[in-house]
């Protein structure tokens, strides 16, 4: 098998593991009360960075980028309106959501090159246009934002490889291999967090709202989290962020949505099923349409 072959085996599963634990990653947190979410996203956050700790040994600890970080301080910026979306919004709505414009943001800006980053082709433009048109059917104003700044999480990393291949660049010689990455973006994660984790206790007067029973739970969640998006940055290396972003940013609203029907009940009656079902072939159509473009 050619090397092109195995890079889109690897790719497409990489991408299916990726959608079904974004998908799920918040499952384990349903049930208990979170209260504003600030103290559960540290918690996230800390075991997002323990996974990196275990990857980055696992790698014999590449060259860090203090660049990289960029990427993991909007991520967790975005992360903040996370547990309000899910209260107010549910599950599978908010996941369907934020990754319609999670997916639009991140593709676009490896398709056209923008903040910097060389822009990637395809072999069938067309069908990526449309896989990528597809994959964004909604918006709601929290998750909204949280999908924009989730889609340019990946930009710093894009713009190291790229400008790796310039000798004039402070960049040059960098991996072109996107897992070397995840300790520096991760870091940058558990480092923005912590900020705003803190300045959350300055506001409360150094009394903070805390959830033991959410510890566990939480370190489930983003040890889930941490692997699937593990599982992107090597779907990124296989079939290029303009294919993987539409593909993994839509497909975990399938998944959610799952969840919200046969777990959580937050769907309901036959018209509700039947708009559901309608929006699965949007989204499966337009992940269809990403992957062949790639072919």
């Amino acid at each position: 098998m050619s090397n092109n072959g195995t890079d889109l085996i690897t790719g497409f599963i990489s991408s299916s593991v990726a959608v079904l634990l974004f998908g799920s990653n918040f499952v384990p947190l349903k049930k208990y009360d979170t209260g504003d979410g600030m103290f559960l996203q540290w918690v996230l956050c800390a075991a997002v960075w323990l996974v990196a700790l275990v990857v980055n040994l696992v790698l014999r600890c590449p060259k860090f980028w203090p660049f990289a970080m960029v990427g993991g301080c909007i991520w967790a910026t975005g992360n903040i309106a996370v547990v309000p979306i899910i209260k107010t919004i549910g599950l599978g709505l908010g996941i369907l959501i934020w990754g319609s414009f999670n997916a639009l943001t991140g593709w676009a800006s490896s398709r056209f090159g923008w903040f910097g980053m060389d822009a990637e082709e395809v072999s069938k433009p067309v069908l990526n246009y449309i896989g990528a048109g597809l994959s964004v059917v909604r918006g709601c104003s929290l998750a909204v934002i949280s999908g924009i700044f989730y889609g340019s999480t990946f930009v710093p990393v894009i713009y190291i490889k790229d400008h790796s291949k310039r000798n004039d660049s402070i960049y040059a010689g960098a991996s072109q291999y996107d897992l070397d990455y995840v300790f520096a973006h991760f870091s940058g994660i558990f480092l923005t967090s912590t900020v705003y984790f803190l300045a959350y206790c300055i506001a409360m007067k150094n009394n903070p709202k805390l959830y033991p029973e959410a510890v566990l739970p939480g370190f489930l969640s983003g040890a889930l989290w941490a692997i699937a998006t593990c599982c992107w940055f090597i779907a990124n290396h296989s079939l290029s962020a303009v294919v993987s972003f539409p593909i993994i940013t839509a497909g975990p609203g399938l998944i959610a949505a799952m969840w919200g029907v046969f777990k959580f009940k937050e769907i309901q009656g036959l018209q509700n099923y039947l708009l559901m079902i309608f929006a699965f072939c949007i989204i499966l159509t337009g992940a269809l349409c990403t992957a062949f473009s790639k072919i």
